[in-house]
């Protein structure tokens, strides 16, 4: 565009160099890194934060009719998501995959979200008896997410899983 005012071409040329020069700097990471998730980055409601650094949305079960129904008769896992069971006192929880259609990672925990035990890729049972699975080992928590992804997210025995927002 040409205008007859060259001081006002001169100062439009450097009004647009200017918000140029600010929206690359404000644009300016690289579209080969992305942010790591944070616990509060966007989401709501109970959440962990794995060992990767990735942040799952769960469902908390506390009653016993809550932890007896768990994942059962549901086809899929929305990504990054999954259950926490809780227990009031430390205990050995096994667990069995009765009328559960999808492989799951089960992730028992300390009081302190330490790993004690993964069952991972547990296959959904086919028919009765179904077998049981977890350690003998007392824990306060199981997360269950979908079979394969502890791996991927780094999760292992020893380390750490921490909760948020999770009353």
């Amino acid at each position: 565009m040409v205008f007859s005012n060259p001081k006002f071409e001169i100062r439009n040329s450097k009004s647009l160099l200017l918000a140029l020069t600010i929206l690359t700097v404000s644009c300016g990471a690289s579209p080969k890194t992305s942010p790591t998730p944070s616990p509060s980055s966007g989401a709501s409601g109970p959440r962990v934060v794995l060992p990767s650094g990735a942040v799952y949305q769960v469902e908390v079960a506390r009653t016993p009719e809550q932890q007896a129904q768990g994942l059962m008769f549901r086809e899929s896992l929305p990504a990054n998501s999954g259950m926490l069971f809780l227990f009031p006192e430390g205990g050995v929880h096994q667990f069995w995959m009765k009328n559960t259609m999808i492989p799951l990672d089960m992730i028992w925990m300390d009081s302190q979200g330490k790993v004690l035990f993964l069952s991972a890729n547990t296959p959904p049972c086919k028919a009765d008896p179904c077998p049981s699975y977890g350690p003998e080992l007392p824990a306060s928590s199981v997360l269950e997410i979908a079979g394969g992804m502890a791996k991927k997210e780094k999760v292992e025995a020893g380390k750490a899983i921490q909760f948020v927002d999770v009353k």
